[in-house]
């Protein structure tokens, strides 16, 4: 992507660690563990119990306030997770990372270069007004506009216009074929707003003053900032099956970890996403609910920042690779939740992908086990014995320290030096967002996700000149099988270009993947009826959740 990947990677590096969550990835399997001390037993869980039946109100806590409620820019944990109840897209990214209609009843792709939204008739928003492809129109546009500056601008990189061509219905032309972006219409980038309240309330829209106007199940009661954001059940919701079981669900902001665990313990918050997982076991020992582990999109990864220092040469990145102690970071940072990755994508953003695709993107790469021998041996045929690198981490969380000692462990056996600079969380969130932040630095931690059902989305921001390309990695044969992944629409097709894609990340390395592992959750003893996924961040799960 181009400026929206930013806001991702600040979401998925920065933003999820200032939690202190050690949140890693899914890989698809059902992981499980030993019972050895640094270890929590696990499995994936993707439904709970049906509800008994309707509950008046509950609270889930939130680990940061939101930045912003205004769908342009939402790109972080804590936006996405009460918007995603709130405002709703043109399709629907379902919990087993599936899309469906939305508020698009349906579309159509009739050449190369068009998509075709046909929108429910019936659907309100939150003041009652009827929802028209003229809101649409200004949602989508609004996206486009450079002065807004949406954090989702990439998804519509390669749109010419996007015009009402109905009563009820939207057309979309691209400059190029793009499969992509069709599938960006479950996130974010799908939102549909009044546009009355677009244009009433400007600057204020999306924050605690001017708060949304959308149609989801859920509407905004209250913006209390610093304390919590209240939902209110939607009587007007179009979708019967998705109708909120509480008439009122309220997000308690509890920025401390300990206390946010606390909380979770005593019964007096029901619910939180991305718990911390040094506190899974005392969490699950309380009494008051349980741990669940989610499927997840994300990865850990080292960004590679600088190819024009040594790790510009491929054998030192494939020998630092080597040379990690993944199992280790794994076991000190995530209790040994989730498992070593060669690769940057999970398996839950493969379901669309051919069984051979998948096979071949997750089989068919290189496995790097720990060789500190063939690792020193990488770096002296490289000339690099003895030169420095530059890692920036920040006081985030544990994992951010166990990772940056680790992966100065990991340069040092090998005969490289590692100079680690500690900057503040905002001076690390700059560095996916100003080139100028990362000079002079080498390499740096982040928790990467996926918001679309297709593990192109990753290969697609790794492009020659793609702003989320940090270091500058430049491959012509990986720009162009992504490039043709990116103009092929059937789903099984693009994946045998999406894999091709991965074993040449996986063997070039312009990133360093860490680890894969779920997404942990707790909910309360009161609470049942959601369905854990990563999709919790555009699906409304909320309304799914009632009394146990």
């Amino acid at each position: 992507m181009t400026r929206t990947r930013l806001g991702r990677i600040a979401v998925a590096g920065a933003a999820a660690l200032i939690a202190a969550t050690s949140l890693t990835a899914c890989s698809g399997s059902s992981g499980g563990g030993s019972t050895s001390a640094a270890t929590t037993e696990w499995k994936l869980t993707t439904t709970t119990a049906a509800p008994s039946g309707d509950i008046d109100a509950y609270t889930f806590a939130l680990y940061a306030e939101p930045a912003t409620l205004d769908y342009a820019y939402a790109f972080d944990y804590p936006d996405n997770q009460v918007l995603a109840n709130v405002c709703e897209s043109l399709l629907r990214l379902n919990p087993d990372y599936t899309l469906s209609p939305g508020l698009a009843k349906s579309f159509a792709n009739p050449d190369p270069l068009t998509w075709v939204y046909e929108l429910r008739d019936g659907v309100t928003f939150h003041d009652g007004t009827p929802m028209t492809a003229a809101d649409a129109v200004a949602s989508m546009n609004r996206i486009m506009d450079p002065e807004v500056g949406s954090s989702w601008f990439s998804v519509y990189q390669n749109v010419e216009s996007v015009t009402q061509t109905g009563p009820m219905e939207v057309t979309v032309k691209t400059k190029i074929p793009d499969s992509q972006f069709n599938l960006g219409m479950g996130g974010s980038a799908g939102v549909v707003e009044s546009a009355a309240t677009l244009a009433a309330k400007g600057k204020d829209y999306g924050n605690s003053t001017g708060g949304v106007n959308c149609t989801g199940p859920f509407s905004l009661k209250q913006w209390k900032s610093g304390e919590s954001v209240t939902l209110e059940r939607y009587d007007g919701y179009w979708d019967k099956d998705l109708r909120a079981k509480s008439k009122q669900m309220t997000f308690a902001i509890i920025p401390d970890a300990t206390a946010r665990v606390n909380a979770l313990k005593s019964g007096s918050v029901d619910g939180s996403w991305m718990v911390p997982l040094e506190a899974a076991a005392q969490l699950q020992a309380s009494g008051k609910g349980d741990m669940l582990y989610a499927p997840s999109s994300a990865t850990s990864d080292l960004v590679i920042s600088n190819m024009n220092g040594p790790l510009g040469d491929k054998r030192v990145r494939q020998a630092l690779m080597l040379a990690l102690d993944r199992k280790g970071i794994l076991k000190a940072a995530s209790q040994n939740i989730g498992e070593v990755s060669d690769v940057l994508t999970t398996k839950l953003v493969w379901a669309s992908a051919s069984p051979e695709a998948t096979r071949t993107a997750f089989d068919d790469v290189t496995h790097y086990d720990q060789d500190i021998a063939k690792a020193k041996k990488l770096v002296e045929e490289a000339g690099a014995t003895g030169k420095e690198l530059t890692y920036v981490t920040a006081p985030i969380g544990n994992e951010f320290a166990v990772v940056s000692q680790a992966t100065m462990a990991a340069a040092e056996s090998i005969g490289l030096k590692l100079k680690i600079q500690t900057v503040t969380p905002a001076q690390y969130t700059a560095l996916f967002s100003d080139p100028s932040a990362r000079e002079g630095v080498d390499l740096f931690y982040t928790v990467w996700y996926l918001s679309s059902p297709d593990a192109l989305e990753m290969y697609g921001v790794l492009r020659t000149g793609d702003f989320s390309n940090y270091g500058g990695w430049s491959d012509p044969e990986f720009d162009d099988t992504v490039n043709k992944a990116i103009g092929t629409f059937d789903p099984a097709e693009r994946s045998v270009l999406t894999a091709k894609a991965q074993q040449i990340a996986n063997e070039e390395l312009p990133w360093l993947p860490l680890t894969a592992g779920p997404l942990p959750l707790f909910l309360g003893k009161r609470i049942t009826g959601l369905q854990p996924s990563m999709a919790f961040l555009y699906y409304p799960w909320a309304a799914e959740i009632g009394k146990r």
